[in-house]
């Protein structure tokens, strides 16, 4: 008679259960993320006056940029937790668009508050790169501008036998891939400069508008709700800036707990990375009074549409029986 104690027992292992959870916190709060998105979005393309207008323009790029970094950080976040590796070639991609996403939202955000200083400073006279029509070209320079910080940082690199390194499988991580002292230093030079550039011009834009309602006698309220859009792009700029205290926090938790490496570096993405560009742009979107309006009647509209759909089932279900 076999010892039933020397069967093998196919028990979950602490480390398959800490993954679990994981995937358990963050994907659900990815999928609202993303659902939340999508409503907006839709709100922005089925309306002319949103259409027309730079700032929800800039605001979309915004939405549509956050989704993408999300998107793409998540999938490497749960690459390198689960230790997956592939050739170089397919991880330089994710890389790049992760980077550049990064680079991009506090561009967006300078972008979005020199919008709002144009239209209150030059009501009637507004630049023609600054119209609706043509605010596309100021989109896509922040996008080259991004994409050439991050070639940047990766062509300055150890450039030797490069083409056989792109077949070599590896864990898809910027410490991992870009690891060299110069492209570090280059990386977080390039992100204080970028960030308190964008700081001074959201700065600039809100003391300029703060001085133009002492001028103005009349449309105070917009002028009002132009300096609190520009408050509210410093307070997404900082939430932004949080990423940038990873490496001290890590250190921080290190010293101060047992955690694991792979705890902590959850613990940072979810509250340094996840969070803040969760909230960001939702918060921009149910402040605006407009956005606010249509979303709500967005979401009853859908309320209205299942309680029906719930309510036939259930007459069905009684007729059947």
């Amino acid at each position: 008679m076999v010892n039933l104690t020397e069967l093998p027992v196919n028990l979950t292992s602490p480390r398959d259960l800490s993954m679990i959870i994981k995937v358990c916190v963050v994907i659900p709060f990815f999928c609202s993320f993303l659902y939340c998105i999508v409503v907006m979005l839709y709100i922005f393309a089925s309306h002319r006056q949103f259409l027309d207008s730079s700032r929800y323009i800039l605001f979309a790029y915004m939405l549509i940029n956050d989704t993408v970094q999300l998107l793409v950080s998540v999938l490497l976040f749960f690459l390198v937790m689960g230790q997956v590796k592939f050739a170089l070639v397919y991880c330089v991609p994710l890389l790049f668009i992760s980077n550049t996403a990064f680079q991009n939202t506090p561009l967006i955000l300078a972008t979005m508050s020199l919008e709002r200083y144009v239209a209150i400073i030059y009501p009637l006279q507004c630049p023609p790169a600054w119209r609706s029509d043509r605010i596309w070209i100021i989109i896509l320079s922040v996008w080259i501008l991004s994409c050439v910080c991050t070639i940047t940082e990766c062509s300055i690199g150890p450039q030797k036998n490069a083409v056989d390194n792109l077949y070599i499988p590896v864990v898809c991580a910027d410490s991992i891939v870009n690891s060299s002292p110069i492209q570090t230093l280059f990386k977080t030079v390039v992100n204080i400069l970028c960030f308190a550039a964008v700081a001074v011009i959201i700065l600039f834009t809100y003391v300029r508008i703060l001085l133009q309602t002492r001028k103005l006698r009349q449309d105070r309220t917009s002028v009002s709700k132009a300096m609190n859009t520009v408050l509210l792009h410093g307070f997404q700029l900082l939430l932004c800036m949080l990423a940038l205290t990873i490496p001290i926090t890590e250190s921080l938790i290190v010293l101060s707990t047992n955690w694991q490496r792979k705890d902590i570096a959850f613990f940072n993405f979810f509250c340094f990375v996840l969070i803040p560009h969760f909230l960001s742009p939702l918060i921009y979107g149910f402040r605006d009074q407009s956005f606010r309006s249509y979303i709500w009647k967005t979401f009853f509209c859908c309320l209205k549409r299942v309680k029906p759909s719930v309510k036939s089932v259930i007459q069905n279900n009684l007729f059947a029986s």
